[in-house]
């Protein structure tokens, strides 16, 4: 077959871990897709601003691997797609967990020879091995592992640490040794990794996305009194304790604010228009 096309795909490697299997980050050049104004304009945007479509490929070397339910995009290879359910029983636990928690009820296992491709998203990755070791991550950051690891979900266990700690009732814990793949919401350079020694981290809000499975999370006023803590206008605080690491995004409130007002100006543009209406 031939074509007048000049087929010349342009991703980079920005990325890369090798284990059984081998996870790369792969990142677009600029996207010139276009074929309006507006989105020439938002692409405009991105390009100068630097934002980059990202893409995670999985290359199995006769390995296998567990992936988020609904992130593929294609594959190819012999690989074999398989859900371990668990019977009826097995089922009805992960439906009510998964309508507890919000996260998909199955993650399929993909074994074989081949590349698996996932969703290209603006999101930012990170790469983690695990050496017989144990992380809680935030709900939603998991998208994929190898199958030697143990993805599962666990709550708070204490109710203030749930009610009042900003990070939900439940979260990810992912264990045991192999290679996983997590969707941040900050770039891998405004990530703070705290490591604390027999240590205590207080943290004045919900930017905390990882801790390692030796610590322990608790929820306390910032104050030894009531009243100290009302005085200080800080209220409550996320208490990190033990040794290991926790990793602190503190520039996401940054985004989320503007983010906060891009829709309060969306909003206020739409009554304008339905006022000239």
């Amino acid at each position: 077959m031939r074509t007048s096309l000049n087929i010349s795909n342009s991703l980079n490697l920005i990325g890369e871990m090798t284990n059984d299997s081998r996870f790369q980050v792969l990142e677009f050049d600029e996207l010139r897709g276009a074929t309006d104004v507006d989105t020439a304009f938002d692409l405009n945007v991105l390009n100068r601003g630097g934002v980059r479509l990202k893409q995670v490929r999985v290359l199995l070397e006769d390995s296998a691997v567990r992936i988020e339910a609904g992130l593929l995009s294609y594959m190819k290879g012999d690989i074999e797609v398989s859900n371990k359910s668990g019977g009826v029983i097995g089922i009805s636990k992960k439906f009510i967990k998964s309508k507890l928690t919000g996260e998909e009820m199955f993650k399929p296992r993909y074994q074989g020879h081949g590349e698996i491709y996932l969703e290209p998203t603006f999101n930012h990755y990170a790469l983690v091995e695990l050496e017989d070791d144990e992380i809680i991550v935030d709900d939603r950051l998991f998208v994929a592992c190898e199958d030697t690891v143990e993805v599962k979900v666990t709550s708070q266990k204490t109710i203030s640490s749930a009610l009042f700690g900003n990070e939900g009732f439940f979260q990810t814990k992912i264990k045991g040794e192999g290679i996983v793949v997590l969707q941040i919401p900050v770039p891998e350079e405004e990530i703070f990794k705290c490591r604390i020694n027999e240590d205590v981290l207080k943290v004045d809000g919900s930017f905390a996305i990882l801790r390692t499975g030796d610590i322990e999370f608790t929820v306390e006023k910032s104050a030894t009194s009531i009243f100290g803590s009302a005085t200080s206008k800080e209220g409550l605080l996320n208490v990190y304790r033990g040794t290991g690491e926790v990793w602190l995004i503190p520039t996401k409130s940054v985004y989320d604010k503007m983010k906060t007002m891009r829709i309060k100006e969306d909003i206020s543009d739409l009554d304008l228009d339905n006022d000239k209406n």
